[in-house]
């Protein structure tokens, strides 16, 4: 490789570097919800981005701060679900089975079509 392959290569790294770093900054808007199920029944759909501690029921609490989503209260007695990776964007879960609380990240237009098939 001659000099101005390395200058290349290294100028497409850095331009590529910078266009998702600005896209990561400027337009990390997810635009989700938190949506709560207890049950198997709806409890509740909260925006993601208002920071908020909810109560759910007698036996649990989850926060939502930054735009991610942790369950910081339990009254199970493993506690898994109080140690479960926070979550932030679509499709993402965390469950605490003992007390069938089930928290999902869905996007602001749920239950919307998808795709027009002809």
């Amino acid at each position: 490789m001659k000099k101005r392959d390395i200058i290349l290569v290294a100028a497409v790294l850095i331009l590529a570097g910078g266009i998702w770093l600005i896209t990561r900054v400027f337009f990390n808007d997810s635009g989700g919800q938190l949506r709560i199920t207890v049950d198997n029944e709806i409890y509740g759909t909260y925006d993601l981005k208002q920071d908020q501690e909810i109560q759910i029921g007698t036996t649990n609490t989850c926060e939502i701060k930054g735009g991610k989503v942790t369950m910081i209260q339990a009254d199970c007695p493993d506690h898994i679900c109080m140690h479960s990776a926070a979550i932030d964007k679509d499709g993402g879960t965390i469950v605490c089975m003992p007390n069938r609380v089930f928290l999902e990240i869905v996007g602001q237009e749920d239950g919307g079509v998808d795709t027009i098939a002809q």
